[in-house]
């Protein structure tokens, strides 16, 4: 199985997942990693011998072994056995990911290493590279995060820091890539349906299937929850589908299409006692005002395209669409968004065999581009400066623009046995616009801002035993402002206007880069498999919001540079066998972050940490899993306090919930039910903390409630 960044859409990964048992796989690229399926490596060329069928799970994890840092894969079918609400349910259990959401929408909190911890929950993602099949879902505005339902998945692939790098990540988070069935690997006939607690409902109809040269996927879901808190009702309806076809042995093509509408209650923000006292209320005046995020159809066309152009060497073609219309009326006044962007990517693996060691060579393009970018403001309440004018009215008008290529080299080596060395370098060209033509103003004139940047990288991985792996890698990471960022940056509007405490302009905003050292590894023994990785990333003009004398005057903090910090932390993993007997096993499985990031020398904060992220985060679960088809597990999840605003004064309180999830899944048959209990002692905790500028010992309204006692029931059913 040759490895490459778009493999997992080739028809040769589809076929393996069906090919008999006996049927040998020839590893084209570097050692694996300690792999149950795994035979002993024989001299001069690697092979796996399947014992049982590979999952597409399995392919995928072969596939980023040759990484020289920490990567995981998140086996759908695992997933699927519990309660599928948001992303944070498909992300759990991942060192290093910090994934929380609130009120039951899909807005997400999610970071990596401290990636994007500034923005909210209804923003798109940023530090991070998002991607479906290893298309790019990022913009030059950031992520869109509707349409990242979590059904529908073969397996997610997460890729800490530089460890994106084969797919064009250069950011300080790195990347997730999710994977999405074909028909291959799904049921002819599917159908779930999860209830529960807070008027919860989610049902998904999916049809997948291989007709000769050709496989196509369908998935259809419809969810509703009137939400825990006040003001956080929530409903989305989405298509996912895909279709392929194999030319021959050596080409085939996959066409993607996604499509999610979905509309979620706004409650705004809340102080740390009011989440410990009443954590349903919602924060004055949303509640008066209903406030509410409407994304009212969001499209996303791809193609993925594999050309096998002989035995040591492959093309992979990607290209995607975006159409991504916003609609939020959260405040007096609305803001009506409009993007629609476009992607390509190119991707050139060759094996080779150099001195008598093998090598293999990638070559990668990424482009990512704004076809129209906008935003309109109107009146929506007409209270304060708005009282006397139309409802409707037009306020204000945006434009942003964005480009950002990046070029990527990389190459890995075997220097001697079983010792791989590791060399990339890419080069990224970034152009980032804004404006505000409406009303015209001097300053509201497009501001333009473009940089060229070189981003090596270098690693190695040495396989001490056939059970035991260290590694180890230096990179840069270069991570651009969002475009809309730069509006954010900008001057106000003053005086007696409706526009006043509006942005009038963009202001210039540097590329956050950081220097990242990281050091771990990965193995199994005595029951036990384990992860265990260390890093440390000197960060300069890390992008965070910052109050200047203009921004205080209207009461608001802005996006802006920081002085220099630092992020360092431990991502562990542990699952433990503690019993087996008879088909039966009874497992444990842990996972651990530290995370620590300050300011260094900061002429106002000095050393303080960096606020919104716990430092000290762990989840843990006890499981068992019966030859039956019977399952149960416990597990906690504790989180340390967490910082609320810059000056330290201010926390969120530390927390531990406790969930339980039991299950019945027939042997041999593709049919499932589920109860889930969540948060059992009915924990009042804030889940998503946006910390606010300087706290001075006051309560600022900046924290989200997690959900209480909840109970979830669930049933799937699929039928060939």
């Amino acid at each position: 199985m040759q490895a490459g960044p778009l493999a997992a859409n080739a028809w040769a990964d589809d076929a393996a997942v069906r090919r008999p048992a006996e049927h040998v796989a020839h590893a084209a690229s570097a050692p694996k990693k300690p792999s149950a399926v795994a035979a002993p490596r024989v001299k001069g060329e690697d092979i796996v011998v399947a014992t049982h069928r590979l999952s597409p799970a399995d392919l995928a994890r072969a596939q980023l072994d040759s990484l020289p840092g920490a990567a995981t894969v998140i086996d759908a079918r695992q997933v699927l056995r519990g309660r599928n609400l948001t992303n944070a349910d498909a992300l759990a259990f991942q060192p290093g990911v910090f994934a929380q959401s609130s009120g039951g929408g899909d807005g997400l909190r999610l970071s990596i290493r401290g990636s994007g911890i500034q923005v909210g929950t209804n923003y798109f993602r940023s530090g991070i590279l998002m991607m479906f099949d290893g298309l790019p879902v990022t913009t030059p505005a950031g992520t869109p995060y509707e349409l990242f339902e979590p059904l529908g998945l073969r397996y997610t692939e997460v890729l800490r820091g530089a460890n994106a790098f084969d797919y064009g990540g250069l950011q300080l988070g790195g990347g997730i890539n999710y994977v999405t069935q074909t028909g291959y690997d799904a049921q002819t006939y599917q159908a779930r349906v999860e209830a529960g607690s807070f008027g919860y409902t989610k049902e998904q109809l999916s049809s997948g299937k291989v007709i000769g040269k050709a496989d196509y996927y369908l998935s259809v879901t419809n969810s509703y929850r009137g939400g825990y808190q006040t003001e956080t009702q929530a409903n989305s309806f989405g298509v996912n589908g895909n279709f392929g076809y194999r030319f021959n042995d050596r080409v085939s093509t996959r066409f993607f299409f996604r499509y999610r509408q979905t509309r979620n209650g706004y409650p705004g923000y809340l102080t740390r006692d009011q989440i410990l006292t009443n954590p349903k209320q919602a924060q004055s005046p949303y509640r008066a005002w209903h406030s509410v995020r409407i994304q009212p159809g969001t499209k996303f066309y791809g193609n993925t395209t594999s050309i096998r152009i002989d035995d040591q060497s492959k093309l992979d073609l990607g290209f995607d669409y975006q159409d991504a219309p916003i609609d939020i009326q959260n405040t007096s006044f609305s803001q009506i968004w409009g993007y629609k962007t476009v992607a390509a990517t190119l991707n050139y693996t060759r094996h080779d065999v150099l001195a008598g060691h093998k090598s293999d060579t990638q070559f990668g393009f990424m482009d990512t581009s704004d076809l129209e970018a906008w935003q309109t403001n109107r009146v929506r309440v007409r209270t304060g400066h708005l009282a006397g004018l139309p409802m409707g009215q037009i306020l204000r008008h945006v434009t942003y623009g964005g480009t950002e290529n990046y070029f990527h080299l990389r190459n890995n080596t075997e220097l001697f046995h079983d010792f791989w060395l590791t060399t990339a370098a890419a080069v990224a060209f970034i152009q980032k616009s804004s404006g505000v033509p409406y009303p015209y103003t001097a300053a509201g004139a497009n501001f333009k801002q473009s940089s060229v940047n070189f981003v090596p990288r270098g690693g190695f991985r040495y396989v001490v035993s056939p059970h035991v792996e260290l590694y180890g890698n230096v990179s840069r990471s270069i991570q651009p402002p969002n475009d809309w960022n730069l509006n954010y940056a900008g001057p106000y509007f003053t005086g007696n206007i409706p526009q006043s405490g509006m942005n009038s302009g963009a202001g210039r905003l540097r590329n956050q880069t950081a220097t990242t050292y990281e050091i771990g590894t990965t193995g199994q023994a005595w029951r036990n498999k384990w992860s265990l990785t260390y890093y440390y990333s000197n960060v300069r003009n890390e992008l965070l919001s910052v109050m200047t004398p203009q921004s205080q005057a209207v009461g608001a903090s802005i996006y802006g540079n920081a002085s220099p910090t630092t992020h360092q932390g431990v991502e562990a993993s542990l699952e433990t066998t503690l019993y087996e007997w008879a088909g039966n096993r009874l497992s444990l499985r842990q996972a651990y972050t530290w995370q620590n990031f300050r300011f260094r020398h900061d002429a106002v904060f000095g050393g303080n940490r960096l606020p919104g992220i716990p430092e000290h985060f762990y989840q843990g679960e006890i499981h068992l899993d019966t030859k039956a088809g019977f399952y149960a597990g416990f597990n906690a999840q504790v989180s340390s306090k967490v910082g609320a605003a810059y000056d330290e004064t201010y926390f969120a309180p530390s927390y531990h919930i406790y969930n339980l999830n039991v299950g019945y899944e027939w042997p041999g048959k593709h049919r499932q039910v589920f109860l889930s209990v969540n948060n059992l002692a009915n924990t009042h905790y804030a889940a998503i903390v946006v910390p606010g500028y300087i706290a001075a010992g006051k309560q600022l309204a900046v924290m989200q409630p997690g959900d209480g006692l909840g109970v979830f029931a669930g049933v799937s059913l699929g039928f060939n």
